[in-house]
C-alpha cells in the first residue's frame, strides 16, 4: 500500500493513502490490519479524507512494515474485519445531521418568508399530533410540552420560534436515534463467540477437535458443561440444559433434547448433547442479538431512567408555570418563555450519550460492558469479591511435578489426565493438556463416556475401571478414594495446587499445579482500596495453607478457603443482606453463580464460556489494571451525569427566570436552551479520560 507521512511524532504518525478516494469497507480493513499491528495502541481512519492517525509503542520500523504491507484484497487483512464495524452507521447519522443543518440554512436565506411560514405549519401537524395522542392515552409527557410551545408559537405569528424549536428537537431526534442505534450496535458486536475450535464426531463416534470454521452442514458437533455452542443445530442425541439468555433473555437455562433446537452463542450449563449444524454462518445471530437488546431494558442505567421520568415529571410544572405566569402577568410573552424550556431535551440525550461513551472508551481499554447500570454498580461498590485461580494468578498455570503411586509411569498418568480434560477447558485443565503436549504424549480416547461435575471434577471410566480426576474434596471425600501411601501422601507439596487422580477407588497419581500470582495483583488491590472499596476479598476452593498465603501476599482484607460455588454466591448474597454493593471477579464455571448473583458480574476474557455469558462486563486476562481503569471510568461516568443534571437544571430554570421577568424574549429562550442542550450533549460524546478522571490518575 503506497502511503505519504504527513506528520509524526512521538509514538504517533499520521498517514494519507496515495488513491482517489477510500470506501467504508476499506477503511474497516485499514484499521483493523493496523490495529493488528503488534505495539500499535490506536488506530483512526478518516475515509474521507483518505487519511489515518496511528498511536504506537512499538519501533517505528513495524509500523512501516505494517503499511507497506498492508492490502485491500488480501485474505489475511480482510479476514481480521467483523460484519458490523458501527462506521456504516456512523456515516448513515452524519449524513442526516449534516442534511438537517443544510435544510435549515436553506431554509432561512433562500425561500421567502410567506412560503417559510405554509413550510413551518405543514411541519408543526406531526409535533401537535404526536402530544395530542399522548392527551388521548392520558399521558402528560414532554411531548404535550412540545406541542403546545409550537402551537402557541404558531398561534401568535412567531413562524420563526416554531421553526426555530422543530429545528431543534429534529436535532435532538437525530441524536436520540443514533445513540441508541450505536449502543445497540457496540454491544451487539462484542458479543461475538470467540470460538474457535469444536469436537466434530466420526461417523466411527470417535470425536476430533476441529476448527469451527471447518464444520460444514450436516456435521455433527459434542458440546458439553460450560462450553458454548458455536454453530445453530438441532439436537440429535443427549440432554442439556441450554442457557438461552444472549438470545431470548430467559434467565433459566432451558432443557434440550433430542429434536429440540439450539443456537449460536448458547451455553450448555448442565450435560452434554450432540448436535447436526443446520447453519454454520450462525443463523444470524447478530439480528437476533440486536432484536434482545431493543427489547431489553437491560441497558438502562439507573441515572438514565431517573433523567427520562423527570423529564416526564416536569410537564405538569412546566404547564402550570406557564398558565400562572400568565394569570399574573396577563403576558403571553412571558408565558411562552417558560414553554420553550422543557428540561426534556438535555436530560433525555446527555445521560444515554454519557453512558455510551463510557461504554466506548471500556471498550478501547479491553473491557466489555453490557450495559449503563453496570458501570453504575461499579461505581457505587464498595466490596469486591475475586476467585484466585484465574484472576489473581495467572489464568495460564503450569504442571510443576507429577507425582505417581504403586508404581505408575507418570507418563502414562498425564496422558490419561490429559485424555479426560481436554474435554472441559478451564485454566487447570488447559496446564494438564499443554504438559502432555510439551512431552509428546498422544492422548487418544481411551474411555467411556465423561460426566463433569461441576467445581469438583470428571469421573468416567477406562477398560472397566471408574476413573476420577479433580479436587480433594471430590476425590478423598466425597467419591471415598483411597491412599495408597500415606507418607508421601501427608507431604505433597504445599506450594502448589494440586489435581487428584484415581483409578479403581484408589489414588493413582497427584497433578502440581503451578499457579503463579499476577505480578500487578497487590498494586491493583492497592488502587482499588484507594478508589473506595472498603472490602476486598478472596474466594478459593484451594487449601487453607494456599489460600492464606496468597491472600497475605496481595494484600486482601479477607479470605475464604475450600469454598464451594454455592458458598461464592451465599456470601454475595449475605452481603447484600448487609446493604452492600457487591462486585464478583471470575473465570470459570464454578464462579457463575456468584457472578449472577453479584450487582455487577466481570468475567476474565480467556475464562470458560459460560462465565462470559453470565459476566455483566468482560475485561481483558492481559493484567488486572484493567479493572482500576472499569472503577475510575465508572466513576468518571457517574460525576459527568451527576454534573450534566446540575447544569442542565440550574442553566434552564435560569432561562425561565429571565423570561417571566421579561428580560429574555420566546425565541432567545428556545435559541440558548436547544445551544444548551447540544453543547452538553457534544460535551457527554467526549472520553471521560482527562476530563472527570484527575489528570494523576490516568495511568493504565
Amino acid at each position: 500500500m503506497r502511503c505519504t507521512i504527513l506528520h509524526e511524532s512521538k509514538g504517533r504518525i499520521r498517514v494519507h493513502f496515495c488513491q482517489p478516494r477510500m470506501t467504508l469497507h476499506q477503511a474497516d480493513i485499514a484499521e483493523y490490519a493496523l490495529s493488528a499491528v503488534k505495539g500499535v495502541s490506536r488506530v483512526k481512519v478518516f475515509e474521507r479524507t483518505c487519511d489515518a492517525v496511528i498511536t504506537y509503542v512499538c519501533p517505528r520500523e513495524d509500523i512501516i512494515h505494517g503499511l507497506s504491507n498492508l492490502s485491500f484484497t488480501a485474505e489475511r487483512c480482510t479476514s481480521l474485519v467483523p460484519d458490523h464495524t458501527g462506521r456504516e452507521l456512523n456515516r448513515e447519522y452524519e449524513e442526516k445531521l449534516t442534511s438537517a443543518i443544510a435544510h435549515r440554512i436553506i431554509h432561512k436565506l433562500i425561500i421567502p418568508a410567506p412560503i417559510r411560514r405554509v413550510i413551518s405549519a405543514v411541519r408543526s401537524v406531526r409535533y401537535i399530533w404526536r402530544g395530542l395522542k399522548c392527551l388521548f392515552s392520558g399521558r402528560l409527557e414532554v411531548a404535550v410540552l412540545d406541542a403546545v410551545a409550537i402551537g402557541v408559537s404558531m398561534a401568535r405569528g412567531d413562524f420563526n420560534t416554531a421553526g426555530s424549536v422543530m429545528f431543534l428537537l429534529k436535532i435532538g431526534d437525530i441524536l436520540d436515534e443514533w445513540t441508541h442505534k450505536r449502543s445497540v450496535d457496540d454491544l451487539a458486536r462484542t458479543m461475538s463467540l470467540g470460538v474457535e475450535q469444536v469436537w466434530l464426531k466420526a461417523s466411527d463416534g470417535s470425536e476430533v477437535l476441529v476448527p469451527v470454521s471447518s464444520v460444514s452442514k450436516g456435521d455433527c458437533i459434542v458440546i458439553r458443561t460450560g462450553s458454548m455452542i458455536p454453530l445453530d443445530g438441532k439436537v440429535i442425541e443427549g440432554d442439556a440444559m441450554v442457557n438461552q439468555a444472549s438470545m431470548t433473555g430467559e434467565s433459566v437455562a432451558v432443557h434440550k433434547s433430542g429434536g429440540a433446537y439450539v443456537y449460536a452463542g448458547t451455553v450448555v450449563e448442565d450435560g452434554e448433547c450432540t448436535v447436526s449444524v443446520t447453519n454454520t454462518a450462525g443463523g444470524g445471530r447478530y439480528d437476533r442479538i440486536v432484536q434482545m437488546i431493543e427489547e431489553s431494558e437491560k441497558m438502562k442505567s439507573a441515572a438514565e431512567d431517573k433523567a427520562s421520568h423527570l423529564a416526564d415529571g416536569l410537564v405538569p410544572w412546566s404547564l402550570g408555570a406557564t398558565l400562572l405566569t400568565y394569570l399574573i402577568t396577563r403576558n403571553v410573552t412571558r408565558a411562552v418563555s417558560i414553554l420553550m424550556v422543557d428540561f426534556s431535551c438535555a436530560l433525555k440525550l446527555a445521560m444515554p450519550i454519557s453512558v455510551l461513551s463510557a461504554m466506548r472508551e471500556c471498550s478501547r481499554a479491553g473491557i466489555t460492558v453490557k450495559g449503563g447500570r453496570f458501570l453504575e454498580a461499579v461505581s457505587e461498590a464498595d466490596t469486591i469479591v475475586f476467585d484466585k485461580t484465574g484472576t489473581l494468578t495467572y489464568s495460564k498455570p503450569k504442571v510443576a511435578e507429577i507425582i505417581t503411586f504403586g508404581g505408575r509411569d507418570e507418563n502414562e498418568m498425564l496422558r490419561l489426565a490429559a485424555c479426560l480434560e481436554e474435554h472441559y477447558p478451564h485454566s487447570i485443565a488447559n496446564a494438564v493438556v499443554e504438559e502432555a503436549e510439551k512431552r509428546g504424549l498422544l492422548h487418544e480416547e481411551r474411555h467411556s463416556k465423561v460426566e463433569y461435575v461441576v467445581a469438583h471434577g470428571i469421573l468416567s471410566s477406562v477398560e472397566g475401571e471408574k476413573v476420577l480426576i479433580g479436587s480433594h474434596h471430590f476425590v478423598i471425600e466425597d467419591e471415598g478414594c483411597k491412599v495408597p501411601d500415606d507418607r508421601i501422601f501427608r507431604h505433597l507439596p504445599k506450594q502448589y495446587s494440586h489435581l487428584y487422580l484415581a483409578i479403581g477407588g484408589e489414588v493413582a497419581a497427584v497433578i502440581c499445579i503451578e499457579d503463579p500470582l499476577r505480578s500487578e495483583a497487590a498494586d491493583v488491590i492497592d488502587a482499588l482500596h484507594s478508589a473506595g472499596i472498603a472490602n476486598v476479598v478472596m474466594m478459593t476452593g484451594d487449601n487453607e495453607r494456599t489460600a492464606k498465603a496468597v491472600a497475605e501476599k496481595v494484600g486482601v482484607d479477607e479470605y475464604h478457603a475450600e469454598v464451594l460455588p454455592e458458598d461464592k454466591a451465599e456470601f454475595i448474597r449475605e452481603e447484600h443482606r448487609r446493604g452492600r454493593k457487591v462486585i464478583m471477579i471470575g473465570d470459570g464455571v464454578n464462579d457463575s453463580p456468584a457472578l449472577s448473583e453479584a450487582d455487577a458480574g466481570i468475567a476474565i476474557s480467556t475464562g470458560a464460556a459460560i462465565a462470559r455469558e453470565i459476566a455483566d462486563i468482560t475485561i481483558s486476562a492481559e493484567d488486572l489494571y484493567a479493572l482500576v481503569e472499569l472503577k475510575k471510568l465508572s466513576d468518571g461516568l457517574m460525576k459527568r451525569i451527576h454534573r450534566n443534571y446540575r447544569t442542565i437544571i440550574g442553566f434552564n430554570a435560569g432561562l425561565i427566570v429571565l423570561g417571566v421577568v421579561g428580560i429574555l424574549p420566546p425565541a432567545m429562550s428556545a435559541l440558548l436552551h436547544n445551544a444548551s442542550t447540544l453543547a452538553i450533549g457534544m460535551r457527554s460524546m467526549t472520553d471521560l479520560k482527562g476530563h472527570e478522571i484527575p489528570e494523576d490518575d490516568n495511568e493504565g
